[in-house]
């Protein structure tokens, strides 16, 4: 019997957004959803939605999951190991070529826009995969996703205690919220088309990092600053007891993202959100408005190596 739909990642932050939104709006049937956690099945039939084993380092569990679906959301994996990373998707690429999936929709990220030039090691290795899905012939469409704004507290290494943040430049990103881009995708997805198209889904206009810590400032009624050093000296002030633990190796590769951002990697815009939502998209410094009047101690999981469990995920 043939699956209209088999959404990867589920149980992740995107995928859960999805999900939702098929849920209310495609019947049960049509869809089912991927985890690489046997565990997860018993939560997801219990709401009649369809599960299916899918572990990005089994090939096997791959060809199974992917038997007689028609489109396939692939979420790339979140692992920081671009090598392991380069081999899973391979490994998804072949075995929905291999099961003859009709669409891959695949979810990549926005640093450089739609040119594919960008140096920051996290987007080229999305640019090795939409050459894997180009290479390999299948249909397919690659969804370069906006950069979290649920994240800003990772990229301005921001905690509810700081009061002087040291950034090595005052970038500027378009930033969308996880819930509309969730949505987005599964609009995407029921509307098709895109065939062997890169695709690019951002909020309608972009904010610096200054102008976020403004809106800090302005709503929880802290004095945060925005001091900019050197890459070296951004290495040193947050690597040295960085208050999520994360180690000075992180510092060290983020620093490598900011070369990318300093150049605008991140701030392109396009209206392709806002036609698929039907409405405009809510806007970087809208969406951290609403996170901090929601709880002014917000946080993001990916801040601390060991996450609270009062994190969003």
């Amino acid at each position: 019997m043939t699956l209209k739909y088999l959404i990867t990642g589920a149980t992740g932050g995107l995928g859960k957004e999805v999900l939702a939104h098929f849920v209310a709006n495609v019947p049960k049937s049509d869809f089912a959803v991927g985890s690489s956690n046997e565990a997860n099945r018993s939560s997801f039939e219990d709401q009649g939605i369809a599960f299916r084993h899918v572990n990005f380092d089994e090939p096997r569990s791959l060809e199974t999951a992917f038997k007689d679906v028609d489109n396939l959301f692939f979420v790339s994996t979140n692992t920081f190991d671009n090598a392991r990373r380069m081999i899973q998707h391979q490994s998804v690429v072949d075995a929905a070529k291999k099961t003859e999936v009709k669409h891959v929709w695949y979810t990549s990220l926005a640093f450089g826009g739609l040119k594919s030039d960008s140096k920051v090691a996290v987007q080229t290795v999305h640019y090795q995969t939409e050459t894997m899905l180009e290479e390999s012939g299948i249909n397919y469409t690659s969804i370069r996703e906006g950069v979290y704004a649920d994240a800003f507290p990772l990229f301005l290494n921001w905690y509810p205690d700081t009061e002087t943040l040291y950034l090595p430049a005052n970038a500027t990103m378009a930033l969308a919220t996880r819930k509309e881009l969730g949505e987005a995708n599964a609009r995407l997805m029921l509307a098709g088309g895109h065939d062997k198209e890169i695709v690019l889904l951002t909020a309608p206009e972009p904010a610096s990092f200054a102008a976020i810590v403004d809106e800090i400032n302005s709503v929880t009624g802290r004095s945060v600053k925005l001091e900019i050093v050197s890459p070296e000296d951004y290495i040193k002030f947050n690597g040295a007891n960085d208050q999520g633990g994360k180690p000075l190796a992180f510092f060290q590769m983020l620093a490598s993202w900011y070369e990318g951002l300093a150049k605008g990697d991140a701030q392109t815009t396009h209206p392709l959100m806002t036609q698929v939502l039907g409405r405009t998209p809510t806007t970087p410094l809208q969406a951290i408005r609403g996170f901090l009047i929601s709880n002014p101690d917000y946080t993001w999981h990916q801040n601390y190596i060991h996450p609270k469990e009062s994190d969003p995920q």
